[in-house]
Order: structure tokens, then C-alpha cells, then sequence
């Protein structure tokens, strides 16, 4: 059995469809997401729901095989996996935001302060820039860390970009561009190599 790792919210359905235009219809995960662990024994598939920033663990230990999450996760965790190919799906990005009323410029060398969930890649981000910065690790609400002083600036993942606009928040810089990646756990690939390499070449002639 191959044991896929999918992440869990929004991008499910999304998920849910590749597979089923790969070949592996598993619709029946959608009746009951409580639920954490499925079995498919006609595809010889396990599957487990996760929150996504569990997916790079599950995957790096070997309780999954393959998993799908944002390469926002990737980055974040740095786990050690395989990162095999876009999915190209669950389309957005990392920016820099900043109160519309009090923008600055972003390459003031003085140090600035950031909030963020993103902390590594902010610090990346902000290394390569030579830029000296207090990162703030936020967990939720990050729009109103700017906005009561807590921050300067949040680097925070972007869709539409309208929960920034209602919040008074306005774009300064791309950070990342985020996509949907399949990883893969390198055991996996020595043990279970023709299993896993028929999944992945049926997802990966279904990705458009």
C-alpha cells in the first residue's frame, strides 16, 4: 500500500480532483473530513488527511509516502523530502504588506519589524536583501499586527489580496510564488519505487 499524505481545507476538492483525473476516484473522503485516515484497497492507497504544515513531517518520517502541500510549507518546514513537480494548483503568494497610510520604503536598512507565520522565509527573504529585521512569530490575524504596532510590516500568503484591501493593507513586494507540490519520503522511493512511480506518472500527465 502507498500511503498519500493530502493537505487539508481549501485545497482539498482541488486534490481530490487531480487524483480523480489520474485514475483514483476517492469522493468518498469528502462525506466525512472528521475523519483522518482512509483506505482504498482497489488502488492499493492509503490516504491521510493533514494540516498542511504536517505534511512535509508525515512525508520526511515515512508514515506517508507522497504528499501534496503549498510550496509555502516546503519552504517554511525545510524537511527533508523529495520535492518532485508543481501541481500547479492552490495559486498564490507571499508578499509584504504594510498599512496604506505609512508606507516606507522596504529597503530601509534600518531594522524593521516584521509579523509573520512565515518566520525562515522571511528571514531568507530579508538575509538576501541585507536587511537587518525583528521577526514577530504570529500564528493568526496577522493583517492587525500593523495596524495596533505590533509590526512594521507582515509577510504574510496572498489569493485576491482582499482580506489586505479591507483590512487598510496594501502590497509592498513579492516574497514567494506559491504552487501546490507533490514530495515524496526517499525511503519510499528505494523500497516502493514501482508503486510509487506509477502514482506519479499518472498524476503528473493529468497536471494542466
Amino acid at each position: 500500500m502507498i500511503t498519500i499524505a493530502l493537505s487539508k481545507g481549501r485545497i482539498l476538492k482541488e486534490e481530490l480532483l487531480l487524483l480523480k483525473k489520474a485514475g483514483y476516484h476517492l469522493d468518498d473522503i469528502l462525506k466525512d473530513e472528521r475523519r483522518l485516515l482512509f483506505n482504498f484497497p482497489q488502488y492499493e492507497i492509503n490516504v491521510m488527511l493533514l494540516k498542511p504544515f504536517d505534511v512535509p513531517i508525515y512525508v520526511e518520517k515515512g508514515s506517508a509516502d507522497l504528499g501534496m502541500v503549498g510550496l509555502d510549507v516546503i519552504e517554511e518546514e525545510k524537511k527533508d523530502v523529495l520535492k518532485l513537480f508543481e501541481l500547479k494548483m492552490g495559486i498564490c503568494k507571499i508578499v509584504v504588506a504594510k498599512p496604506k497610510k505609512t508606507i516606507n520604503n522596504v529597503n530601509n536598512p534600518e531594522k524593521i519589524k516584521i509579523g509573520t507565520k512565515f518566520p525562515n522565509i522571511t528571514k531568507e527573504f530579508y538575509v538576501k536583501k541585507g536587511v537587518d529585521v525583528e521577526i514577530i512569530k504570529l500564528y493568526g490575524s496577522i493583517e492587525l499586527a500593523p495596524i495596533v504596532g505590533i509590526s512594521d510590516y507582515i509577510v504574510d500568503i496572498v489569493s485576491s489580496g482582499e482580506t489586505l484591501r479591507k483590512n487598510g493593507l496594501v502590497e509592498v513586494e513579492d516574497v514567494l510564488k506559491v504552487s501546490s507540490y507533490l514530495i515524496g519520503n526517499k525511503v519510499s522511493f528505494k523500497t516502493k519505487f514501482d508503486k510509487i512511480k506509477k502514482i506519479i506518472d499518472n498524476i503528473r500527465k493529468n497536471v494542466r
